[in-house]
């Protein structure tokens, strides 16, 4: 009879023990994930002063651009450079993961080679951006090379 109040106990014990209430770490914050569609991952950076991570995806026009590093896009490119803030990873000790959607850049050229540029989300919607600045950022990019 001991062991069956004491196995109780322990049982009571871990199962409360368990117990997430109270424990809401997002801080009311929702997880936005972005969806590239056909435009395939070319490269990404980090920028520790902004704690802020970017991928930078494109069609096979933009991969072509990117890696014979011209000034400008080719007729018919169409880039995409994401930017998430990022934050400490909880389960890995010296790990980042991305966090809250900033800004959605995108450059097109159309078959004419016009250059369009366009942002969402803007961080800074009180200034607008350099766009001749912003496209010669996106043409800085180099793909990474994948195995």
């Amino acid at each position: 009879m001991k062991n069956t109040i004491l196995i109780l106990l322990v049982s009571l014990i871990s199962l409360t023990a368990c117990s997430k209430e109270n424990s809401d770490t997002n801080n009311g914050l929702s997880r936005v994930i972005f969806d590239p569609g056909n435009l395939k991952f070319i490269s990404n950076s980090l920028n520790p002063k902004k704690e802020t991570m970017s991928a930078l995806y494109g069609n096979e026009k933009a991969l072509e651009s990117l890696s014979k590093e011209t000034q400008k896009p080719e007729a018919g490119t169409v880039m995409k450079l994401v930017t998430w803030k990022y934050h400490e990873n909880p389960q890995y000790i010296g790990g980042t993961i991305t966090g809250e959607l900033l800004s959605i850049e995108t450059v097109q050229a159309d078959h004419l080679g016009n250059i369009s540029y366009e942002i969402k989300n803007d961080p800074a919607k009180s200034t607008s951006p350099d766009k001749e600045g912003r496209i010669q950022y996106f043409m800085s990019y180099r793909p990474v090379s994948r195995p």
